[in-house]
This record gives structure tokens, sequence and C-alpha cells, in this order.
């Protein structure tokens, strides 16, 4: 099942003397978080209004309804915000990488299981799946067209069609 809430990032300090929150996203990235005019706090789920969002470098620079002092800014460090799964407008062809953790990892001509998808790395130029089998082997593939076939989240499976050699016997 999926979760509603995903986790945005986390409060790592302040900027500024008027409230202003720096949040360290743990999704796409900061741009993609300038979308959400509402965020949710963690554990609770409550709701606070984003007054205002501008990136600043790798961060999130982000004005919460309530926040209007440093002091008050700075007691919300370590604190994680969410979205909801229903607010984000993804491009096709995307996927959170939360939903992607765990698929079975399959090989798209003959259905041969490699293992299960157990992280997603970022590199700039692609992303790669690490692919860890049932004997705790890790595996890291490329993912790009070229490899990765089809994505199904309805048949928790990832298919794709490996480089040679890429999952051949040590």
């Amino acid at each position: 099942m999926k979760a509603e809430y995903l986790e945005a990032g986390r409060i790592v300090g302040t900027h500024g003397v008027r409230g202003e929150l720096r949040l360290e996203p743990w999704c796409d990235s900061a741009e993609f978080l300038k979308q959400f005019q509402t965020l949710y706090w963690e554990k609770e789920k409550t709701a606070v209004k984003v007054l205002s969002a501008r990136v600043h470098k790798s961060l999130l620079l982000v004005t919460l309804e309530g926040i209007s002092t440093v002091e008050q800014a700075d007691a919300l460090r370590g604190r994680i915000l969410c979205f909801r799964r229903d607010d984000a407008a993804l491009p096709e062809g995307a996927y959170f990488q939360q939903d992607l953790i765990g698929l079975s990892v399959r090989n798209s001509q003959d259905g041969e299981l490699y293992g299960t998808l157990t992280a997603v790395y970022g590199t700039g130029a692609n992303d790669v799946y690490e692919i860890t089998d049932k004997t705790g082997k890790t595996t890291l593939i490329p993912a790009v067209p070229q490899v990765v076939h089809r994505i199904s989240l309805e048949e928790n499976t990832v298919e794709i069609e490996p480089l040679e050699g890429m999952f051949n016997a040590d």
C-alpha cells in the first residue's frame, strides 16, 4: 500500500531573523518542493501552510504560517516535513523513490528474478538502482531506458534487460 504522506525533508536551520527555515530536501530536489502550498509535520501529520518557498543552493528556504521569529524557527531544527502524495505533480514515467524500494527486479525476456531494488542513487546524469539478491550480493544498474524496460507498481516489479556481464556469477 502506498503511503499517503511522503517525507519532504528535514529542517536543518534558520535563514535570517524572520523565521525562514532551511529545509534539506529528501526527495527529488528543492525545486520540486516549491510546488507545495501545504506541508505536514511528520509524526502527527498536522497541516502547516507554506507562505513562501525559494531555492537557495541545494536547500529550500521556506516560511511557514505561525513561524515569524528566528527563535520559533530554531526550535524546529531537526523536525521532518512531509507532503501528501495526492498533492504532488509528477511527470509521466516518474516515480517516488520510496515506491520503488522493495520492488522485485526481473529479466524482461525470461522473467528471471535478479533480486530486490534496495536503493536509488541520484548521480546527476541518471539514477542508479541497487539490486540485492537473496544471498545479499548487490549489483548497481543504470536507470536508463536501454536497461529498465518497465516499472509496474501494481505488479511490484521492475523489468530490466541487463547489460552483458552485469549479473554473471563470480
